[in-house]
């Protein structure tokens, strides 16, 4: 009797006196907010759907670019950049970049998938070559990819006849995520190909990271703020990071427009006058004296 006495008087100790109850808030949620379950195959749906759901769009954003990088524990950002993004399926893109204040055309580029074109006018630069990096350049700015804005953009349906795709649960008290793991075979081995995050709060995708073949981050994008343009879910905030490239650039959308139309001409980019040619992996051309002018040039908004 006296044993059960001392066990109950021990139990109701614990309990009262050395139990801490905590409350978990975790962002964009409260604290009676259930956590949403979704399986493997949901979610690969929604990556599809979303995917299919954008023919084309042409958006206005404010865009803070940065160079350097976490690794380096330097990062240099260039604030109130405003920038004009067209993008018609499969993969044709084109970025109009405008400098603060004055909104002087900082850069132009485009891209059809395979290739891209990048003028730059305070240097009377135009840049050409394959969107594959062979070799990085020191000089930040070559290495830089219309078509990793696709990429970061638009995450592509996983393709279920060459991916193997591993489903995970992290939830603890920092952040409640499932996050599919794809990954490829490429010459009788495994390897990470991306990982695609989804908010547990309300199964949007939150993350998407791009990895090389050595298992190095390529792209790592992050989404947030998912509102419908057109009937179309899309994200107003995303942050993109190249820490191979050592650059990034933060985008909130101002205006976007989806599933209107892109014509072909939007994308066509055209060597100025005067310009120096810089195809990557050649050595620069005398600058240009016959090439039409680009329609484009001098205007701010493609529109």
């Amino acid at each position: 009797m006296a044993a059960l006495i001392l066990v109950c008087s021990c139990s109701m100790l614990f309990s009262s006196c050395l139990a801490r109850r905590r409350l978990i808030v975790r962002k964009g949620s409260n604290v009676a907010q259930p956590l949403l379950v979704a399986d493997r195959a949901a979610l690969i749906e929604a990556i599809s759907r979303e995917y299919r759901a954008v023919n084309d769009f042409t958006a206005t954003v404010d865009m803070v670019p940065a160079l350097g990088s976490a690794e380096k524990s330097k990062i240099t950002e260039y604030k109130d950049v405003r920038a004009y993004i067209l993008f018609r399926q499969p993969a044709n893109i084109r970025i109009i970049g405008l400098y603060p204040v004055v909104r002087n055309k900082a850069f132009d580029m485009t891209s059809d998938g395979a290739r891209f074109k990048l003028y730059i006018p305070s240097r009377d630069a135009f840049i050409q070559g394959s969107n594959e990096i062979v070799q990085r350049s020191e000089n930040r700015i070559e290495n830089l990819r219309p078509q990793h804005f696709v990429d970061a953009l638009l995450v592509r349906p996983v393709d279920l006849a060459a991916d193997k795709v591993v489903l995970e649960n992290l939830t603890d008290e920092d952040g409640a995520y499932y996050i599919l793991h794809v990954i490829r075979e490429e010459n009788g081995a495994l390897r990470l190909d991306r990982t695609i995050w989804f908010s547990r709060v309300n199964l949007e995708i939150a993350r998407q990271m791009l990895f090389d073949a050595a298992g190095n981050i390529l792209t790592d994008a992050r989404y947030s703020e998912w509102k419908s343009y057109d009937k179309v879910a899309f994200p107003k905030h995303v942050e993109i990071n190249r820490p191979q490239d050592e650059y990034g650039v933060v985008i909130d959308l101002v205006k976007m427009e989806i599933n209107k139309g892109v014509t072909d001409d939007k994308f066509v980019l055209e060597q100025p006058p005067g310009t120096t040619l810089r195809v990557l992996g050649q050595q620069p051309a005398a600058p240009a004296g016959q090439s039409p002018a680009s329609s484009t040039k001098g205007k701010t908004n493609p529109e």
